[in-house]
């Protein structure tokens, strides 16, 4: 790195960890209810966003090649049409309102819903921030414009009224930053992002701006740049072409972009803004170019957790870029997540969208696949704990942890005579559960519609313009929501433990193995060894795979009955997340043989005491499933012995991963002492950054169960 990158990376970091505040809400608040209180909602919304933008600080370095910085994630930034503040929002805004809608329409939530989580979460999307680079803001504008003006309807022309003010704030933004700028960047920063990029150096920046601004607007989690290499490689591939800048230039500009994600967020490892480099075009070909590899070795060189660098790895994919995919797993600082590019795009399709389309998939934060720009932004928007659905099945609707009702259920595992009477029951509260808490999402997103358009993303997600509405109001081509089940392999082991212990060989009662599960096994060790020694999900076991993939139908079948609340539907995620621990701690023992709040097995990860055959049987096991239905991302965590996993053998893993139809592999590649040294002497690893399921964060930061949850991991050695 050279000396004026590591000046600005060092001054960087200062600035990233120091304490910020933002005066957005109040901002925000003072237009909505001072300024323009007489003005129809859609326009007061509008010029609430335009007015704040216009007045949001702006952070200048003097080394710095890319203008501007604003600050995120700290107190006064959040966005009060979502989560209010000023009791006066409690009629104008989603979490206000939403709640009494659903206590209205659906009441039986109250009742049942509530334990199996509430609202309904926006983000993990992106759009199509390309269409700045080509028309820039100014363009755009000029489209909405013509389009409100030939508009029928009073609703459509607003809202493309409402879109043309957003997009005055956002360029309003622009010039301010522009103003402030050091002598050699004003000129560029005074013409994009307001025009068209000429260059590399302009499209870097008006990206940069334009994010700032949607970023501003939308400061949910997951949402992210995504698909960087293919929007910014034209104006590269021109620039080197003619000689106007070097690959080595391009690796600083990149380096200094890169640090800047960071800055803006740098405490919230959570966040997780994704970029996304490879993969299959829609022509068959490969986006895999030098921009690419710039971005993976960039971020291998940087000591941070933003943003989230992901590879895309279709199945004929360069051998190089199978080998950089393979050191980034090894020297990437467990950060790496590689994605197998043709099975997505296959669930994707599958899932009703068009293949060009589905080529288009970007990652929205932990993995959450959606097409960039086309995609509404409801990609991850619940969380459910399938152990406690299994929990509710063998303690007749009661979770023992809580000792809450949480099902209208009136038996208890003693009341089932035959194993597929359990199972049956099983699959209909499964179903009950996720039907009743989409109902509730369905009543949050009407709310989110009404009372957070967000005009300024709309104005760069297909189809919002000819459909004359929002992205969160039916606007973008696909209105499709996501959420992940939790647990998977646990219930699936659980099941078949119940099976072959009860109604199989009886080598013990259902009454037996109720109490032995309320006790927590204290006096059943015996009962709890023979537990743990039946097949397990992760050992390459025909029997225990194909109960995994009946449990993986009992979530994926009713989210396929589902049509959402503007038509779209539903894609179901398997992601473990920090929900392991913590969603872990509130479940009782279990029939595998797992004690009361241990965490659960990550994704479609075996649980770490399962996997006794290696990885290959692991990988085996978890590819045997029906991904395809997992339309919203199979995310899977194999954590590697770092004395075993050498370049060849992690290349030939990710093949064979691949090959077999995985979807998203991730893990940490650190044996267990420094991790332990971690725990005993964090200060002398504030830098040590792990996979923690989706994303990576500093270890020291952890909370001690979910780095408990980290340290028990398997290493898989073959």
């Amino acid at each position: 790195m050279n000396p004026r990158l590591a000046n600005y990376l060092r001054r960087a970091r200062e600035r990233g960890y120091a304490e910020h505040s933002s005066p957005k809400e109040s901002n925000i608040t003072r237009a909505f209810f001072d300024l323009y209180a007489e003005l129809p909602l859609p326009e007061r919304q509008a010029r609430g966003l335009a007015f704040a933008l216009e007045n949001e600080p702006i952070s200048y370095d003097a080394d710095e090649t890319i203008a501007g910085q604003i600050w995120q994630g700290c107190p006064g930034a959040a966005d009060p049409f979502v989560g209010g503040g000023d009791p006066r929002w409690a009629d104008y805004c989603v979490s206000g309102v939403a709640p009494r809608r659903v206590a209205e329409r659906l009441p039986e939530h109250d009742q049942w819903g509530k334990w199996f989580g509430d609202g309904a979460t926006p983000g993990h999307t992106g759009w199509d921030w390309r269409l700045a680079l080509e028309l820039g803001l100014t363009g755009i504008r000029e489209r909405f414009a013509r389009a409100g003006e030939a508009a029928e309807g009073e609703a459509v022309r607003q809202f493309h009224h409402c879109v043309c003010i957003a997009l005055d704030g956002a360029m309003a933004f622009a010039r301010r930053l522009a103003a402030g700028a050091g002598p050699t960047l004003r000129d560029r920063c005074e013409r994009v992002p307001l025009q068209p990029a000429r260059d590399f150096r302009d499209a870097v920046q008006s990206f940069w701006t334009q994010y700032l601004a949607v970023m501003f607007e939308n400061p949910y989690g997951g949402n992210g740049p995504g698909l960087m290499d293919r929007f910014l490689w034209p104006y590269l591939e021109r620039d080197l072409a003619t000689g106007v800048m070097t690959l080595a230039e391009a690796r600083d500009l990149v380096t200094e972009l890169l640090i800047k994600f960071d800055e803006r967020i740098a405490p919230h490892d959570g966040w997780v803004e994704a970029i996304c480099v490879g993969g299959r075009t829609a022509d068959g070909g490969g986006a895999e170019t030098p921009l690419s590899r710039l971005f993976v070795e960039a971020i291998m060189d940087l000591a941070q957790t933003h943003p989230s660098v992901y590879v895309r790895l279709r199945d004929d994919a360069p051998d190089e870029f199978v080998s950089l995919a393979a050191d980034y797993l090894l020297r990437g600082q467990n950060r790496a997540q590689i994605h197998g590019d043709d099975r997505i795009i296959e669930a994707l399709v599958g899932a009703g969208h068009s293949y060009e389309d589905a080529c288009e998939w970007m990652a929205g934060g932990c993995m959450e696949e959606s097409s960039q720009g086309r995609s509404g932004d409801f990609v991850f928007t619940y969380a459910h704990n399938l152990t406690w659905t299994l929990e509710a099945i063998l303690h007749g609707g009661v979770v023992p942890h809580y000792g809450h009702r949480v099902a209208p259920l009136n038996r208890d595992l003693t009341g089932y005579s035959t194993f597929e009477e359990l199972f049956v029951a099983f699959r209909l509260e499964t179903e009950r559960e996720l039907l009743l808490m989409l109902r509730r999402i369905d009543l949050w997103v009407e709310t989110f519609a009404q009372y957070r358009p967000s005009f300024l993303i709309s104005s760069m997600v297909h189809d919002c313009l000819e459909r004359g509405r929002p992205v969160s109001a039916g606007g973008a081509r696909y209105q499709d929501y996501s959420g992940s089940a939790v647990g998977i392999p646990n219930v699936a082991d659980s099941l078949l433990a119940v099976d072959y212990a009860v109604f199989r060989e009886g080598f013990t009662t259902p009454g037996e193995l109720l109490d032995a599960l309320r006790s927590n096994f204290k006096g059943r060790e015996k009962l709890r060894r023979r537990l743990l020694e039946l097949p397990k999900f992760g050992q390459d076991d025909p029997e225990a795979d194909a109960m995994a993939a009946r449990v993986l139908a009992c979530y994926t079948d009713p989210c396929a009955t589902h049509t959402t609340a503007f038509g779209g539907r539903v894609r179901p995620i398997v992601l473990g997340f920090v929900w392991v621990a913590g969603m872990g701690a509130v479940t009782g023992a279990t029939p595998d043989g797992r004690r009361a709040g241990e965490p659960l097995a990550q994704s479609l990860s075996p649980q770490c005491g399962s996997a006794t055959k290696g990885l290959s049987a692991a990988i085996s096991s978890a590819t045997s499933l029906d991904l395809s239905r997992v339309s919203g991302g199979a995310s899977m965590m194999f954590d590697l012995d770092p004395e075993w996993a050498t370049r060849e053998v992690v290349e030939a893993t990710l093949r064979t991963f691949i090959g077999r139809g995985g979807q998203i592999f991730q893990g940490n590649t650190m044996g267990f002492s420094r991790l332990e040294d971690a725990l005993e002497h964090p200060e002398r690893h504030r830098d040590l950054m792990v996979r923690v399921g989706g994303y990576s964060a500093k270890f020291v930061t952890l909370s001690p169960e979910i780095q408990q949850e980290i340290l028990n991991r398997r290493r898989f050695a073959g």
